[in-house]
């Protein structure tokens, strides 16, 4: 098995041990070497505002999951039972022996890892739309905001110029 084959997989612990257990196995990672099988331990983590009685603010950060930690890792016997054996961890989610890996769009929408849109148009270039419901329709670039995934396409319907709003992956540049 290779690095390609790792994916993210849930691991329950106990209440408030998440910080612990995701010490244990970076400790263990490094001290048996399993860099190339254990890729990443991770606790997602959300910034929330607290408004004290006295009305300060103050941003504090919490546990979006307690009670779970997110490993990226190439799924073996010898990995499984690592991360099992774990003081503090109580198992993986899945079936009792088969853990369940978590879907792209999960591992996207929790922001453990982003994917890369490549954008080869500019503004002014003719492209396509390639998805959602302008499939079909050609138009010119009239912005790309690519930190916040967005592109603005002029677009003529029923004789009418009309801007819409889509996402980077949604249009392709019209060859020449």
């Amino acid at each position: 098995m290779a690095i390609q084959d790792a994916k993210w997989y849930v691991v329950h612990t106990y209440s408030g041990y998440e910080n612990a257990v995701k010490s244990n196995i970076e400790k263990f990672v490094a001290g048996r070497h399993l860099e190339d099988m254990i890729l990443r331990i991770e606790i997602p983590m959300d910034k929330i505002t607290e408004v004290s009685e006295t009305g300060e603010t103050r941003e504090v950060e919490r546990k979006t999951f307690p009670g779970y930690v997110l490993v990226k890792m190439v799924l073996t016997d010898d990995t499984w039972h690592l991360v099992r054996n774990i003081r503090g961890v109580t198992g993986f989610v899945g079936s009792a022996n088969n853990p369940i890996p978590l879907t792209d769009e999960e591992v996207q929408s929790w922001g453990m890892e982003g994917h890369e849109v490549v954008v080869s148009y500019q503004e002014g270039d003719m492209v396509r739309i390639t998805d959602g419901p302008f499939l079909g329709f050609s138009g010119i670039v009239e912005s790309v905001e690519p930190d916040k995934n967005r592109v603005g396409v002029l677009v003529s319907m029923f004789g009418r110029e009309t801007s819409i709003d889509l996402e980077l992956d949604q249009v392709e540049r019209v060859s020449s």
